[in-house]
């Protein structure tokens, strides 16, 4: 293992940061939801939604940002219920990202109100040590670009460090509330100043006239405060306060340090201090400040206008402070007084505040939420602008959070990383005045406020900005009626959630409920899971975690020689209601025929409730092989195409046939022999392409239910050979694609007129046909025109961006490389004349049901690689004009002839395609592979067929890629919906099995792996399996909340001289301590929540530490015995030895399986506390305190039969190979033992100091590496080489990599690679290729990925593409790939060790280059893109283990 790759398999989860802000749109660009009540009716029941800005969540090193999307008609009421007339909110993704660095904290700079409220908000991201990133959204490219970096690291910026070498605190951003600065606090004593740029000034070398959606905040410069020249020490926090004229920042500093001993005599140590920015100036005097806040004080929070001032938040206090006024309120018992005379006021119950987060949910109600998950209501008493009281209140309790952010007027998130983040929706109840007129809810106690809020919907937008943003409120928020604001009560409704696997303690690999016993090869990787140990406190679960999709069968049926199967719909009858229950009716009518197409035949099956054939019964062609067949003229008849011709059906019977030889001759080409190669059907039209290249269109006419041949008159001359074609149907009341013409005004009144006088063909939508010709060019048509809407070239390079050529000539930039691919053939590169030409040989377009879906583009190339696209709307104003210029000149000819509005506004954005190993194309006549699917549990996208069936499930407008690996390659698939199969699915194997299926209901889909989440409420710690019982043995403990009296007894018990009489302690209050035990769980067959089968709890004070299920070799009876080991540690304080139990247990089940038996066998008492156990040889290994032991077992005790007095501290981890034994400590790094009768022997140790969190053993062939991560998120890789001079005689462990994974790794699992294509051939089985084991890890953020061994050439040729790539590829942000993935010492020496591992996250951007410059860079590394891609595969598939 001198060489590896490091490779993320399933991103970061758990939410770190969260903001809103106006990314996408800006706050004038009035959502359709305001539009919805008319403006002359009168006061209506439901609140105007005001605008709804984009959510920014980050969660380790992934940014993505979220568009919220309401809905309001009642008809179907989502999760959530019906709330101020929302039925629904859901959050939809715009973009997301995986940068080249840990997002550390988000801000948002807000444009503030200025021009109108048409500018956009742009995001400011930071990252250590002082790094400063601003973004913004680009229309033109739907995604997000760098505005402007600001680096304070490196050689010139040193003494901003003032000799630290480390930080407890990476760099904290908070920005202006009207967006005229925003301040970066650094390196615990700088403050970064970021002046944003004039409303007028742009970046240098940009068109003054910007992207046409409007311009964003900008920064214009930065500089530096230190803030020991304004005689600010220990900083705790600052923010930015409302209603000043310049920029007044606060910053919370304790002017001396206190500590535990001293707190009872120096408890007020914090102060607040108000600065005033002048950015021109370059001035920041002090205008007002506070002292005395207690010395726990840690959070600042502005209060908005129209009262303005500042909360400070302490654990036991909420002070408020402003120029004007202060008051303050005691949260419990430990709230000291501070010098003031008078008594500070309590609220009603006792609560710690500390680790609260805190947002604004009106402008004097801030809503806290606790560590322990419980939300709470701060009402700021006032009136005018004194402050008169502070109230805190009960509400709902929710998930532990690590942010809380505010999204509008009527939403809030609550971003957690211990537990699911939540979308919730608010409302505000009655009894108010001093809200902003709109807030109100339901028709009550308002007459009074009618008219401000009417005139509020009727005023413009500026107006509403304005009110918005707490300007104009003081003209109608005048307080008479104080005295009931206190009461304000909020309703609240979880809308949405995001789902979080992390933080991952530990995880174990087990066999999954359905697996299959008898599968081999690749297939078998499917029989397994992962069980981890996730979330804390109440928000702590299990998540099962399967990386390929297993479906769960219905029934299967032996069926050889299968090419297609369909299943179709049938209504004799249609019954015509209005449009809403048409569709509902659609999604559930059951389908009435099955169609299986065999190598000579076709068979028919009706499917209303059994399969049954009735091949014989109905007019189908049965006599050959089918080619497609589905439903016409609104599901009211079949069509069914063959090789030569095509059936129309009703039901059984048939109405029309067709036969497409005659047709081919009429049109004068001389190819009789011509035959279909392809079908697309998208009612009423059904396209063929021949095998010829040309393409056929069949036309159906509704009113008739009959077909006509037509050949698209644009294709009948032309000589131009077709590679694949899709018809695309763009469904629904308003087609998206409507909307890219350039007189959408226009287009959208088409249609309207089509109704049918029996109301059945409604506005179907439109029909497009998607074409890609041979020579790589693709166009979109309008159908059954066939005038050319949309048109790009070289489709097949796979560009990030699709554009329509008419347009490309004036859109500089997205186009960089059309011009230098030409001459990219040099001469020496005739052998990969290969790579250069790849077909197209698969085209799928589509568009899933949803109120704000945009389609998807897809192709499958020849070489397997499978090119998807999203479309999205770009109106450049300023370049339509321009455009139509330019294009007139050179095109007139083709623009007048057809009179046609092309789709200029359509652009297409690359989507990368996570984790799909792709698939060499067999050469001869490709199945079609992509299929189609609206509802299959619930879940919507494409299957691919072939070698590597994948599920490309959408969800929330992103693609979600699920391998299926059970059954191998899979030649067929549809969909079944009927009487026993709900929402189901039809598949069948290349072995020749036809297998009816349904999706696992209890697994959630919307992850990077599929998951599912078992409750625990409580934490869970560690986690073991037993394999043969199939039990799953958890460490949980649980918050009990015990009187203060008996938790100072206990303690006191444990004191040798019994200093005081447990009878004197009069502490009131309780104290919560961790009741710990280990659950035994059995998974639920029907994959229901699990079942606790018995549970073994810990004594008083006594925390399990590990749990293992171990095997020992009993020596009295010779035999192996697998019992489970637990071992504890007692906590009783400092002053009290530590002591610790090992206790073993043998489960057992009843003879009828329906009981679990645990019994303890043995337990002993050792001192030092038990951290880990491992079985050896058929021995115990225990770790206890600095030493380890070495145990035999009896039957019915522990005998030592050696010992170690090794780690110098504490054992955190603990690996066995053979008799090697690998451990890591506390502080001290790792240690490498062996084991020989009758001795444990020091081999080798690593000599520098390190904070081990887990580790594990390497092995590659007959190389044995040892693997050790570090709470600073490295991953290091030492070997043991005796004979090395370097390692002074083997004692010391020499180091082969390091790497910087990000995140702090917590578990590593070793599993052996799986074999790949490439080896399967050239090596023999028992060779050092097939004893590869590759290494799994889990982390705190919720990622998860391997440390996989490379062979040497492989490796210097990923390596060489990786530096390349740094250069290559333009990383979001502008973070450096080399930089991130440097070892990180925080400031202790470090030699530097070999740079040995890859980077597979910067790998993955090279497939997503155009094919051009792959092809260019793989000849400058001296290889090809062929090697380079099959080399990726060989990782994915050797890696594809769950």
């Amino acid at each position: 293992m001198s060489f590896a790759a490091c490779k993320t398999m399933h991103c970061p989860t758990g939410i770190e940061n969260c903001a809103a802000g106006f990314i996408t749109h800006s706050a004038a660009d009035i959502t359709p939801q305001i539009q919805t009540a008319d403006i002359d009716s009168d006061w209506p029941a439901t609140k105007p939604l005001g605008p709804i800005p984009n959510l920014i969540v980050s969660a380790g090193n992934v940014l993505e940002v979220y568009m919220i999307r309401v809905e309001r008609d009642a008809a179907e009421v989502k999760r959530g219920g019906l709330m101020a007339g929302i039925s629904a909110a859901s959050l939809e993704l715009v973009c997301n990202y995986r940068l080249h660095g840990n997002i550390y904290s988000v801000g948002v700079l807000t444009a503030g109100g200025v021009d109108g409220g048409r500018r956009r908000d742009s995001i400011i991201l930071s990252f250590e040590d002082a790094k400063i990133s601003i973004l913004e959204f680009d229309d033109a490219t739907h995604a997000l670009r760098t505005s402007s970096m600001h680096c304070f690291e490196g050689p010139d910026w040193f003494h901003l460090k003032r000799g630290r070498e480390s930080f407890d605190k990476g760099p904290i951003i908070k920005v202006d509330p009207l967006g005229r600065c925003a301040g970066v606090f650094a390196y615990e004593q700088q403050m970064i100043i970021l002046k944003a740029a004039e409303v007028n000034s742009s970046l240098v070398g940009e068109d003054s006239a910007f992207s046409a959606g409007g311009a964003s905040a900008r920064i214009e410069s930065s500089y530096i405060i230190t803030l020991r020249d304004l005689d600010v020490r220990h900083v705790k926090d600052f923010t930015f306060l409302h209603g000043y004229i310049e920029p007044v920042m606060v910053i919370l500093h304790e002017r001396e340090l206190t500590w535990a001993g001293r707190v009872s005599w120096k408890h007020h140590t914090c102060m607040v201090s108000a600065f005033s920015i002048s950015t021109t100036l370059k001035q920041h005097p002090l205008i007002w400040s506070a002292v005395n806040l207690p010395h726990d004080a840690y959070k600042l929070l502005a209060v908005p206008s129209p009262i303005g001032g500042v909360l400070a938040i302490g654990a036991n206090t909420i002070h408020y402070h402003s120029q004007s006024s202060s008051c303050s309120l005691a949260l419990n018992n430990f709230a000291f007084i501070g010098d003031s005379s008078q008594d500070m006021p309590r609220s009603s119950f006792n609560v710690e505040l500390d680790a609260a987060n805190a947002t604004w949910l009106t402008n004097d109600v801030a809503m806290l939420s606790t560590k322990t998950g419980e939300l709470l209501l701060l009402t700021i008493i006032y009136d005018g602008r004194i402050v008169q009281k502070l109230d805190l209140s009960k509400s709902k309790a929710s998930v532990l959070t690590s942010g809380i952010t505010t999204i509008g007027d009527s939403l809030f998130f609550l971003g957690s990383r211990l537990g699911d983040s939540l979308l919730v929706q608010f409302t505000c109840g009655l009894g108010e005045s001093n809200l902003p007129p709109g807030m109100q809810e339901e028709v009550g106690d308002i007459e009074n406020d009618a008219p401000s809020a009417k005139r509020l919907r009727i005023s413009s937008s500026d107006a509403l900005q304005d009110m918005i943003n707490g300007e104009e409120l003081s003209l109608y928020g005048t307080a008479p009626n104080n005295a009931q604001s206190a009461q304000k009560t909020f309703s609240f409704a979880v809308r949405d959630s995001l789902i979080n696997v992390g933080p991952l303690k530990d995880f174990s690999y087990g066999m999954r409920i359905n697996a299959d016993l008898n599968a081999t090869g690749i297939a078998k990787q499917s029989n397994y899971e992962l069980v981890c140990c996730s979330g804390h406190g109440k928000n702590g679960s299990l998540c099962v975690l399967q990386q390929s999709i297993r479906p769960e069968m219905i029934t299967q049926e032996a069926l050889p020689g299968c090419k297609g199967i369909w299943t179709v719909y049938h209504k004799n009858t249609r019954t015509h209601l209005n449009e809403s229950s048409r569709v509902a009716d659609e999604e559930d009518e059951y389908h009435a025929y099955l169609i299986i197409s065999l190598e000579t035949r076709t068979m028919v099956l009706q499917t209303a409730s059994n399969l049954e054939e009735v091949t014989e019964n109905v007019d189908y062609y049965v006599q050959g092989t089918t080619l497609a067949a589905g439903n016409l003229f609104g599901r009211r008849r079949v069509i069914q195409v063959f090789a030569h011709g095509a059936r129309i059906l009703d039901g059984a019977f048939m109405t029309q046939e067709l036969s497409f030889k005659a047709s081919i001759v009429e049109s004068g080409l001389s190819s009789d022999s011509s035959t279909v190669a392809s079908v697309s059907i998208a009612d009423p039209y059904v396209l063929l392409r021949m095998t010829n290249g040309s393409l056929q269109l069949l036309v159906g006419d509704p009113s008739s239910c009959s077909v006509s041949i037509a050949v698209p008159s644009i294709f009948e001359s032309s000589q131009k050979s077709i590679s694949a074609c899709t018809l695309y149907h763009d469904k629904g009341p308003e087609p998206w694609l409507r909307k890219t013409s350039t007189d959408a005004w226009l287009s959208s009144g088409m249609g309207e007129a089509i109704d049918g006088a029996d109301g059945v063909t409604q506005d179907q939508g439109d029909v497009y046909c998607v074409v890609c010709y041979e020579n790589d060019i693709l166009e979109i048509f309008d159908v059954p025109n066939f005038s050319c809407v949309f048109s790009v070239d070289k489709f097949v390079s796979g560009r990030t961006y699709l554009v329509d050529t008419y347009i490309q000539d004036s859109v500089n930039g997205l186009h960089t490389h059309s011009k230098n691919t030409e001459n990219v053939i040099g001469p020496g590169q005739k052998e990969n004349s290969k790579d250069m030409k790849i077909n197209l040989v698969e085209l799928m377009m589509h568009r899933w049901i949803g109120k704000h879906s945009r389609p998807f583009l897809f192709g499958i190339l020849a070489d397997g690689t499978v090119l998807s696209y999203h479309a999205y709307v770009f109106e450049g104003s300023e370049n339509s004009s321009r455009v139509e210029g330019s294009v007139s000149s050179q095109n007139s000819v083709s623009l007048s002839s057809t009179n046609v509005s092309r789709l200029r506004n359509l652009r297409f954005v690359r989507v990368p395609v996570d984790n799909y190993a792709r698939e060499e194309m067999p050469s001869g006549t490709p199945l079609e592979r992509m299929n189609v699917y609206k509802n299959i549990g619930g879940s919507q996208g494409i299957f691919l067929t072939g070698s590597r069936p994948s599920w490309f499930m959408v969800f929330r407008e992103r693609l979600r890629i699920h391998p299926q690996l059970c059954d191998g390659p899979i030649v067929a698939f549809t969909v079944l919906h009927n009487v026993n199969c709900n929402h189901g699915l039809i598949y069948v194997t290349a072995q020749g099995t036809l297998k009816i299926c349904q999706l696992p209901s209890f697994l959630s889909f919307d992850n990077y792996w599929p998951v599912q989440k078992i409750p625990l409420k409580g934490t869970p710690h560690q986690v073991t399996y037993s394999a043969e019982k199939s039990l799953y043995s958890v460490i949980v403990s649980v918050p009990v909340l015990k009187p203060l009296n008996q938790v100072l007894s206990t303690i006191a018990d444990q004191e040798v001289g019994h200093q005081f009489d447990p009878e004197n302690i009069n502490y009131e209050g309780s104290y919560p301590i961790e009741e710990f035990e280990v659950r035994i769980l059995e998974p639920e067959k029907s994959g229901g929540p699990w079942q606790t089968r018995a549970s073994i709890p810990m004594q008083n004070s006594e925390n399990a530490l590990t749990v293992r299920t171990v095997t020992l070799l009993n020596t009295t009876t010779r035999e192996n015995e697998t019992l489970l080991a637990i071992g504890t540690a007692y906590v009783q304080g400092e002053d009290v030895a530590a002591r610790g139990r090992v206790l073993l247990f043998s489960i057992d089940r009843t003879a009828d399986n329906s009981r679990t038996l645990v019994s303890e066998v043995y337990s002993k008492e050792i001192k030092g506390a038990i951290s880990a156990l491992a079985s050896l040889q058929g021995h115990l290994l225990v770790a206890s305190g600095p030493k380890i032991t070495l145990h035999k077992w009896t039957g019915s005790e522990l005998n030592g039969v050696a010992f170690c007095d090794l780690p110098p501290l504490h054992v955190v981890s603990l690996n066995i190979v053979k008799n090697f034994i690998l451990l890591g400590d506390i502080h001290k790094s790792i240690y490498f033992i062996s084991w020989k009768e009758p001795q444990l022997t020091l081999l080798a140790k690593d000599f520098g100091a390190l904070d081990c969190l887990a580790t594990e053993f390497l092995i590659d062939g007959s190389t044995l590496s040892l693997v050790v991560s570090d709470d600073q998120k490295n991953v290091q890789i030492f070997y043991y080489a005796p004979k090395v001079s370097e390692s002074w005689k083997g004692q010391k462990l020499l180091s082969r990599a390091e790497f910087h994974v990000g995140s702090r790794i917590t578990k590593f699992l070793r599993l052996q690679l799986l074999p790949t294509t490439s080896e399967r051939t050239a090596t023999a089985p028992g060779s050092d290729k097939t004893n590869r084991f590759a290494s799994v890890f889990g982390t705190l953020d919720g990622s998860l990925g391997c440390i996989a061994p490379l062979d040497e050439l492989t490796f210097r040729r990923l390596q060489s593409l990786q530096k390349k790539l740094v250069s290559a590829v333009t990383h979001v942000a502008g973070l450096n790939p080399r930089s991130f993935r440097q070892f990180h010492s925080n400031g202790k020496a470090h030699r530097p060790g070999p740079d040995n591992i890859v980077d597979c996250e910067l790998l993955s951007h090279y497939e997503m280059l155009p094919l051009e410059e792959q092809l260019e860079i793989a000849q400058q590394i001296g290889t090809t893109r062929m090697q380079i891609m099959s080399n990726f595969n060989d990782l994915i598939l050797g890696t594809s283990f769950l």
